[in-house]
């Protein structure tokens, strides 16, 4: 299996290679030196080596986070539990931002040109304003659409999500597109192929900073020289954090509040536990008649969608590959027998939801599925989601499990944006998530 920066689901359709955002990349061609451009400086940690030595840890006066302790707790979480570093000489001028694996990263100036690795990332930006920043990605065909389904809604034009794409990271791309800073967790690029240390230190030290942290999606263990000293973030404390980078703290504590005013209500209104449905969250393989199925409420930001409705979970005691999941065939998802089917990924464009819903009713052990039978088996979210994309996916899996507590889930149709919800049944108010875009607030 290639190594890409979105982990991986399950085995997927495409064949010797996955071509999904933050895809393996070719072996380095050439480099092309230039100065270090005079705007973005990088972080002391990084210049001293310590990051890529693996003896970095977060310096903004919390404990590190060791890889294996504790869960992601959306629901218990305000804001984060660390403060942000950052420092200013005047308004406008230089700052740095802390964040695990890099250390401290140091800014001249807001970014303007993003190479944005991962969807998570790209929402991010757009979320705090910023989405015209973002200017480049590994391959955008598996990137807009999902962004494409929920900000259309929001009534913003899909007119910034013309990406320039990477086709991966190969350094000498890295050079042509000048980006002020790579949102791509440093640890893992120097883990692809034609990468090592020193390919990282030198595109930190003549391009820009590398800035992200991506094995806290799974809470993944990280190479071993960093597992002492990797923090694992929330997908909220993620989104602070580049907050500080865009200097936008008024923003993120708006769209924040919105976030914990959702998961609240969804608290309050969750029904007994013996009355809430079993679940099953699965990545179709149906060209080997199997599924690729994960624990849906294990730790991680890939899973800050299903984690806080709580529900059941057929699959909670599977043993899992390293990617955090497990290939089953039809025989056990029978013997799980979950009541509603979430499918990964169906909103992404990956595979034909309408076929694979066939497929599945079509085949013998599929058919007796329970789910088939009562027609729950839905098109979920992308995991690999930003706080825009987080705030529908919540909305969207509470009327997909919870249907008499928060109103029927419309359905999804491929290629269509976010289904139309009547007002009255909306979980969170539209408008003010476009303000926050919009900086209308």
């Amino acid at each position: 299996m290639a190594n890409d920066e979105t982990e991986r689901d399950g085995p997927t359709r495409r064949d010797s290679r996955e071509r999904i955002e933050g895809e393996t990349v070719g072996k380095e061609r050439s480099t092309v030196e230039r100065t270090r451009r005079e705007y973005v400086k990088y972080g002391a940690a990084v210049v001293g080596g310590g990051l890529l030595a693996g003896c970095s840890s977060d310096t903004s006066g919390s404990t590190s986070t060791t890889t294996e302790a504790g869960t992601e707790t959306d629901t218990e979480t305000d804001s984060g539990t660390e403060t942000t570093a950052e420092t200013t000489t005047s308004e406008d001028g230089p700052y740095s931002v802390t964040m695990s694996p890099m250390g401290a990263v140091e800014f001249e100036t807001v970014p303007k040109n993003v190479l944005g690795s991962s969807t998570n990332y790209i929402d991010i930006a757009a979320a705090l304003g910023h989405r015209t920043a973002v200017k480049s990605t590994a391959y955008p065909s598996y990137t807009v659409p999902s962004l494409t389904f929920f900000y259309s809604r929001l009534g913003i034009s899909d007119e910034w999500l013309d990406f320039t794409e990477t086709g991966g990271y190969n350094k000498e791309t890295l050079y042509e597109l000048d980006s002020d800073v790579h949102f791509i967790d440093p640890v893992y690029l120097g883990t692809l192929d034609g990468w090592s240390t020193s390919d990282v230190q030198e595109v930190e030290k003549n391009i820009g900073p590398v800035f992200g942290n991506m094995y806290s999606r799974k809470h993944r263990q990280p190479p071993e020289a960093y597992r002492d000293s990797y923090r694992y973030y929330t997908l909220w404390e993620l989104t602070e954090k580049f907050a500080a980078v865009f200097r936008e703290r008024d923003r993120f504590e708006e769209l924040n509040s919105i976030r914990k005013a959702l998961l609240s209500d969804i608290q309050s209104k969750l029904p007994s536990r013996n009355d809430r449905p079993t679940v099953g969250m699965v990545y179709p393989r149906i060209s080997e008649n199997a599924f690729y199925v994960h624990k849906l409420n294990q730790p991680g930001y890939f899973f800050s969608h299903t984690r806080p409705l709580e529900a059941p979970d057929v699959f909670a005691d599977i043993a899992t590959d390293e990617y955090g999941g497990k290939l089953v065939d039809y025989e056990a998802m029978l013997e799980a027998d979950p009541d509603v089917i979430i499918m990964n990924h169906g909103i992404s464009a990956y595979y034909d939801v309408a076929d694979t819903k066939e497929s599945i009713r079509n085949h013998s052990v599929g058919s007796e599925l329970t789910a088939v039978k009562n027609d729950r088996l839905y098109a979920s979210g992308n995991p690999r989601q930003g706080p825009v994309m987080n705030l529908f996916q919540l909305e969207m899996t509470a009327k997909q499990f919870y249907p008499e507590q928060f109103g029927e889930w419309p359905g999804y149709a491929d290629g269509e944006p976010y289904p139309e919800i009547p007002e009255a049944e909306r979980l969170f108010d539209r408008q003010r998530v476009v303000n926050v875009v919009d900086g209308d607030f």
